[in-house]
């Protein structure tokens, strides 16, 4: 089984490209929404760590951003609990995968984690900062602080570039996106 790894900035479209391989994708994002809303053992760990913002459950997103706002140490706090969590439902989601040719990872955090393998492919996806800002400003929780703190925690995208196999330049459009993955199916084939 190969395994394509999805690298790029915050809003540059890697949930859009992921899914139009064509393959099954674990995405990162999605796991830990759903951690937020059914995982009480994680909410559990949240509260103990950071109590004065941590009541209710299931998890409150608004209560999310407002302690990574309050504080430089609470987003690693929620990062160490939530992603042991995550990389144990990607390992799952690889098991259950294994016949599959390719399996996409949809992970924002892949090679800040070490989650990526030596022989993963990894494809950086690049956009217009005017569109990916354009395209951040439209999300229903958008939020320039937390953005700022997301990116701070990432490594440089000039180096996710240097990492990547391939680079696909984003511009929004299925056509232009299934040509590239076309592109990059045939060359690891």
């Amino acid at each position: 089984m190969k395994r394509i790894g999805i690298l790029g900035d915050i809003g540059s479209g890697k949930t859009f490209v992921a899914k139009n391989f064509g393959y099954p994708v674990f995405n990162a994002d999605y796991e830990v929404a759903k951690l937020y809303k059914s995982d009480r053992e994680i909410f559990n760990q949240l509260r103990r760590k950071l109590p004065k913002f941590f009541k209710t459950f299931p998890l409150d997103k608004k209560l999310i951003v407002r302690a990574i706002l309050a504080n430089n140490s609470n987003l690693k706090k929620i990062i160490n609990i939530v992603h042991k969590e995550v990389r144990k439902k990607m390992n799952i989601f690889l098991k259950k995968n294994k016949k599959n040719k390719i399996v996409v990872l949809d992970i924002p955090l892949l090679l800040e984690n070490k989650i990526n393998k030596k022989n993963d492919i990894l494809v950086f996806i690049k956009s217009k900062k005017k569109d990916t800002l354009e395209r951040l400003k439209k999300r229903k929780n958008y939020n320039s602080k937390i953005i700022k703190k997301f990116k701070y925690i990432q490594l440089p995208t000039r180096l996710k570039k240097e990492k990547a196999n391939f680079i696909i330049e984003n511009d929004f459009t299925k056509k232009t996106i299934k040509k590239n993955i076309r592109y990059i199916l045939q060359k690891i084939s």
